[in-house]
């Protein structure tokens, strides 16, 4: 299952407590104080690794607490500190706190790390309060809390090329083509309910990850149909591939579905329109796909980059490859 928003609970070790102690020590008549100060708390950090990618494993656990620091000790000795707590999250994980909404962490690179949660500091033993007026204090610290939060993950797919289009337009069956990934493919609509990445390989051993990403409809900007849990992971992505399907065989007009679409992305974030796209033109073994494409290239005003295929047949994804290589 892929699992890309969860809410989780964290807790920072608390610091270890300070102690009162004396020296008792033969020919020490007056030994003075020798209470340890308290180790710190352990931290909470978010590590990426680049072998998950999914945020699953936080449906099945929601809290995660580091253990507490050691209390001092007698002779002076310091309570050990407390290890942090590393828990792993896929590239791409964004980390927020829950209740303002700030951003704490925005996780892309493998092993990047973050401190979520930050550990108590011990608290001082009497050795710490020792003065010419008082040379046996009676006097500790007790450890201070870690820090806890709730913060909310929320994971957007890092792909060089996103694959974008109305349902049913061919973007599964394009990725199946060019790489080895599976996805489901069925001749109804929002077959896609989560992305899916796929390693592309070119001619000449290049390569770049592509994601087919759900379905998008009017109105997506402002959450219908698959709405954020689409755009969400589109602006990730250096490239954005328009596949449009130009058969007519769902009634819609291939024009409309790329004003319509590239208008959703604009309204959702303006900046994804500073991003290179493409236009696929889909479907191109269908009976009336070459009228619809000319009729396209007459309506089309700016000047995109046009690539006619056929992802079933697979006329035309060579020469879409090519200017697909990402450096």
């Amino acid at each position: 299952m892929f699992v890309d928003q969860v809410q989780v609970f964290v807790k920072a070790g608390d610091g270890g407590n300070g102690i009162v102690a004396f020296r008792r020590e033969k020919y020490e008549p007056m030994g003075g104080p020798a209470g340890g100060d308290g180790g710190s708390g352990g931290d909470v950090i978010f590590e990426v690794d680049e072998g998950l990618n999914t945020l699953m494993d936080f449906r099945y656990q929601k809290h995660f607490k580091a253990t507490r620091g050691e209390n001092g000790m007698s002779k002076g000795m310091h309570g050990k500190n407390s290890d942090p707590l590393v828990v792993p999250v896929p590239p791409g994980t964004t980390i927020r706190n829950a209740d303002t909404g700030d951003l704490i962490a925005d996780l892309t690179q493998h092993k990047q790390r973050a401190v979520i949660a930050k550990g108590g500091r011990g608290g001082r033993g009497n050795i710490r309060f020792a003065n010419a007026r008082n040379r046996a204090p009676e006097l500790a610290e007790n450890g201070e809390p870690g820090e806890e939060l709730y913060v909310k993950l929320e994971l957007k797919v890092l792909a060089d090329v996103g694959l974008v289009g109305f349902p049913s337009v061919g973007k599964s069956t394009l990725l199946s083509v060019v790489s080895a990934a599976k996805p489901k493919i069925a001749d109804y609509h929002f077959t896609t309910l989560a992305p899916n990445l796929g390693m592309v390989r070119t001619e000449d051993d290049r390569s770049f990850v592509m994601a087919d990403l759900p379905g998008l409809i009017e109105g997506a900007h402002s959450g219908v149909g698959l709405g954020h849990q689409f755009l969400r992971h589109i602006e990730r992505t250096r490239v954005i591939v328009h596949v449009i399907d130009m058969s007519g065989l769902e009634g819609r007009d291939p024009y409309e579905d790329f004003v319509t679409i590239n208008e959703e992305l604009k309204q959702y974030d303006e900046r994804l329109m500073e991003r290179p796209q493409l236009i696929v033109a889909n479907k191109m073994d269908m009976p009336d796909a070459e009228a619809h494409l000319e009729l396209f290239k007459e309506q089309l005003q700016e000047d995109y980059p046009i690539f006619p295929i056929s992802a079933v047949t697979k006329e035309g994804v060579r020469d879409l490859l090519l200017p697909l290589q990402i450096s």
